[in-house]
């Protein structure tokens, strides 16, 4: 398979998954429940509890589970080995929200910060940047 062939599936991929992140309120219920159910287990030490694992299983098997049926609807047939190669093969050259959520799935630090973030949110432990925003009238400047 071509470079070129790669990169267009990789690509209608990406551009499915996007649409079910944003869109389908079935992958957010998912996503939503695991980190309910689960955020208040993690902690920022640097050993990890082996139930870190366990749930980390859990986490990708069910949206890796939501994901597979649902691109092989959309798409009539998705590989799964194959799309995760080709993201492996381009870790480190990709960014942005969809490519950190792929990485959970196979990160499992990326996944502990994604549920630390989480818990610290919940916790109110979240820097607020709004006293350091300001906003003023152009018009006034002149």
């Amino acid at each position: 398979m071509t470079n070129s062939s790669e990169s267009i599936y990789f690509d209608e991929v990406i551009g499915h998954i996007e649409s079910l992140v944003m869109e389908d309120e079935r992958f957010q219920n998912i996503l939503n429940q695991f980190l309910e159910e689960y955020y208040d287990q993690f902690d920022d030490n640097e050993e990890n509890k082996i139930e870190y694992m366990e749930i980390h299983q859990l986490y990708t098997c069910a949206l890796e589970n939501f994901l597979v049926n649902s691109l092989n609807q959309r798409m009539g047939y998705f590989d799964m080995d194959r799309f995760a190669s080709e993201l492996e093969g381009k870790k480190g050259t990709l960014d942005g929200e969809i490519f950190d959520f792929l990485y959970t799935l196979n990160d499992f630090n990326a996944f502990k910060e994604m549920f630390l973030d989480y818990k610290n949110f919940k916790q109110g432990n979240c820097i607020d940047l709004s006293s350091g925003i300001s906003v003023i009238s152009y018009n006034n400047q002149m």
